[in-house]
């Protein structure tokens, strides 16, 4: 559930911490600790709550995992949800994570599907000068991490989309294919509910004077603000093209019926000659004179397959056979 721990001293690493050594560490001067935890348990959260000094209901939020996009203010302490987002077996998987941020802390605690801050971690310790900005810059470089990371589900939604999108001109309209474009639809709105609130939050990480977020810090903020308003765009793009390509499929999906229905008609309109003539002598009348003539029967016969095949002919050249 301990991912790592490390406190850094003017963005160096002087070495990684337990939950035994976090008390000692924190009050070292100039120290920040950065912590990342997996779906912990209730005990080690409550640990973590009484030696970081954090609120009780923003625990009880990291303990439920089950929160949508915010920003909370708790004294000098913020506690921020963000939405994770990965392809899984061509569909989306969600998962969260929480972030705990004090003068001197940060804490990570991940839930569901998301990938490995390691990466993260390795890239800021490559920078100390930036690292020692304290964990305001921490705090951005996961938030980037997050967002960049909804590329390539929205890629990954674009490729699915462009096979519907074949698969609607290429073949008859199926039921598969509306399906996969509701389903997709679906996806597509969930990720527009996952990203448009980091836009808010990425505001109020720039703009209020009452978080403990440096000042040389919060414009970096403004570049994560911009990348999800592009995501965003694009989304927004796609689920116009998907709502346009539902109604093509349903136009599609109605040309076939009315195809159908003429080819019927044509067939019910062909079949209706000789239908009329043999009900005509199928009367059980006693003086009917064409009975005793000896060319009546073929001279029906040939009358109704010339009858059918030129009505064939007019309805094939129409356009209906």
């Amino acid at each position: 559930m301990i991912m790592k721990g490390v406190a850094y001293l003017h963005g160096v690493g002087v070495g990684d911490v337990g939950i035994d050594d976090i008390s000692e560490a924190i009050r070292q001067p100039d120290h920040f600790i950065w912590l990342g935890l997996r779906e912990p348990d209730a005990d080690l959260l409550t640990t973590i709550q009484h030696t970081f000094g954090l609120h009780e209901l923003a625990v009880e939020d990291a303990r439920s995992a089950h929160q949508r996009p915010k920003l909370e203010e708790y004294g000098d302490s913020l506690f921020i949800v963000l939405h994770t987002a990965s392809l899984e077996n061509e569909g989306v998987a969600f998962g969260e994570t929480h972030f705990f941020v004090g003068n001197h802390f940060l804490v990570t605690v991940r839930h569901g599907a998301s990938m490995s801050h390691g990466k993260v971690r390795a890239r800021c310790e490559a920078a100390p000068h930036q690292l020692a900005k304290g964990p305001g810059f921490a705090l951005y470089a996961i938030m980037d991490f997050i967002v960049d990371n909804y590329v390539p589900v929205l890629d990954g939604l674009q490729t699915r989309f462009d096979s519907l999108e074949s698969a609607i001109f290429t073949n008859h309209p199926s039921r598969e294919t509306m399906e996969g474009l509701y389903q997709l639809k679906r996806e597509l709105i969930r990720m527009q509910g996952v990203i448009i609130p980091v836009i808010d939050i990425c505001n109020v990480l720039m703009h209020s004077r009452e978080i403990n977020i440096p000042k040389d810090v919060r414009l970096y903020f403004r570049d994560i603000a911009d990348h999800v308003s592009r995501i965003d765009r694009a989304m927004e793009g796609m689920r116009e093209m998907l709502i346009a390509a539902m109604q093509v499929h349903l136009t599609f999906e109605t040309v076939r019926q009315n195809e159908v229905v003429k080819r019927l008609a044509g067939w019910g309109a062909i079949l209706a000659i000789p239908t009329m003539l043999f009900s005509w002598y199928g009367m059980n009348f006693r003086h009917m004179p064409e009975l005793e003539w000896v060319y009546s029967y073929p001279l029906v016969v040939g009358g109704v397959s010339i009858g059918s095949l030129l009505l064939y002919w007019r309805l094939r050249r129409a356009g209906w056979l």
